[in-house]
């Protein structure tokens, strides 16, 4: 990490090439896309600020591993004396954020340099979710998906586990086989920041589970699947032909797309996030314990799962002024 004597100057830090920035910013809107269903607008607007910090930081010979906090808030001045709206500020500010996050996750570095920086702010929106009739019509268009057996049974037990366990989808690809062995009514699993959680499995996933097992361990050798399980995918639940030997984060938001249409539910609706959201949506309206939930979740604090609350509270005022009987009373008109 640099460092400084005095006041920061923007010429610490060694010169990495933004070359190389910009490949962790395309990984990082690549995550972006696939974990928490980021709209297309919403990566163009994040793609455009942060080329406009990485230029900002290679003009100091700075990168995104080696940019101090002190960097971030001079990053930040520099945006308010260009005369930018308190929108665009907190917008670019949530984008640094978000990178730098994202690249203590990924073991770029080994501090959050913008983690505890305050910004102009900006109302908090709540999370996407779907009704359980659209995760119902979801299940029921799974066979509709896959071209054999083996990619059905893989595509069923990747939805039923997402959505009974909540899991990330970081952390549902990357599962290893030995954790779900033996017919588990739990798994464990690794979170953010290395921290580990169990959660408990139901039945439609305990069997999808098992189901997949048998096909993946029985694979014949010169089969697509039995070259991946003997190679570098043998580690992992779900192996696939990528660098790290197992599937995707986009390979399954893509899965989501092609099973929201055959739902005929709007792609743009759904992504491995969203079904994460569901899951704690559906825990809450079933009367679950809001801190049991954060635990599932893996939130480190309450206050992030608290935002489900509003999205029960929101549904209740639809109900309220959408399907009760006094609401399609045109006012003036007594009621019968």
């Amino acid at each position: 990490m640099p460092k400084t004597d005095g006041p920061f100057d923007g010429k610490t830090g060694p010169v990495r090439g933004q070359a190389d920035d910009r490949r962790r910013i395309a990984a990082f809107l690549d995550a972006l896309a696939a974990e928490s269903g980021a709209a297309r607008n919403t990566l163009l607007a994040y793609g455009r600020d942060l080329r406009d910090f990485s230029d900002w930081l290679g003009a100091r010979e700075l990168t995104v591993l080696t940019v101090p906090r002190e960097g971030i808030e001079d990053y930040l001045g520099h945006c308010d004396a260009q005369g930018l709206s308190r929108a665009t500020r907190a917008r670019r500010l949530s984008a640094v954020r978000q990178l730098t996050r994202f690249a203590l996750e990924e073991g770029w570095r080994d501090d959050d340099p913008a983690g505890r920086i305050a910004g102009p702010g900006r109302a908090k929106r709540l999370p996407k979710t779907l009704d359980r009739d659209e995760v119902q019509a979801m299940m029921d268009a799974l066979p509709q998906l896959g071209r054999n057996q083996i990619e059905q049974a893989r595509n069923l037990v990747l939805v039923e586990l997402i959505y009974a366990t909540g899991m990330r989808v970081s952390e549902l690809v990357s599962l290893p086989v030995t954790a779900c062995r033996g017919n588990p009514a739990v798994l464990l699993i690794r979170g953010k920041g290395g921290v580990e959680r169990m959660v408990p499995l139901n039945g439609p996933s305990r069997a999808a589970l098992a189901a997949w097992l048998i096909l993946r361990d029985n694979a014949p050798a010169q089969s697509p699947l039995g070259r991946l399980v003997a190679g570098r995918g043998s580690r992992w639940l779900f192996p696939a032909p990528s660098a790290e030997g197992h599937m995707t984060r986009q390979a399954v938001n893509g899965l989501m797309n092609q099973l929201a249409l055959a739902a005929s539910i709007d792609p743009a609706r759904v992504s491995p996030h969203v079904m994460r959201h569901a899951f704690a949506t559906h825990l809450l309206e079933g009367g679950a314990d809001l801190r049991a939930i954060q635990m599932l979740l893996g939130h480190s604090d309450l206050g992030t799962t608290e935002i489900y609350t509003h999205v029960l509270d929101s549904r209740m005022r639809d109900l309220v002024l959408n399907h009760h009987p006094l609401a399609q009373t045109p006012p003036g008109k007594p009621r019968e």
